[in-house]
């Protein structure tokens, strides 16, 4: 099974709610860079997604902190990829000890979720 992982610091940027909160369709965002970089290295094609059939977001996420995105292909069909994805915090601001403290977490904490299919048309497979 082909798997993908990418790290990202949300930034001021991403808060779209009050108290830094970031929006969930983030993840889905990262999501989405993941099953781009699954698709590239099994098939030689970004493709495109078709669908999720499956959501969850577990945990809030803030500015400042560290999401861990993964990404696996769990099942190929002769144009259609089924993929697996978890979100996870690895690493938190800590304002309260002082402006740039941030602690590495020792067990991560699972964000959000997903099951999705993305589709390579069979003339653009190169895998």
């Amino acid at each position: 099974m082909t798997e993908s992982t990418i790290r990202v610091r949300m930034s001021m940027h991403d808060a779209h709610y009050g108290g830094n909160l970031v929006d969930g369709a983030k993840m889905l965002n990262l999501f989405g860079d993941v099953a781009t970089e699954l698709l590239i290295r099994n098939d030689g094609d970004e493709g495109l997604f078709a669908a999720y059939e499956k959501v969850e977001f577990l945990a809030p996420v803030y500015a400042g902190d560290f999401i861990e995105a993964v990404g696996k292909i769990v099942k190929v069909g002769n144009s259609s990829r089924r993929m697996e994805f978890e979100a996870r915090k690895v690493i938190i601001p800590r304002p309260d000890l002082n402006d740039s403290a941030c602690d590495v977490l020792k067990d991560p904490i699972i964000v959000a979720r997903a099951v999705g299919t993305c589709v390579v048309p069979k003339d653009k497979q190169r895998g």
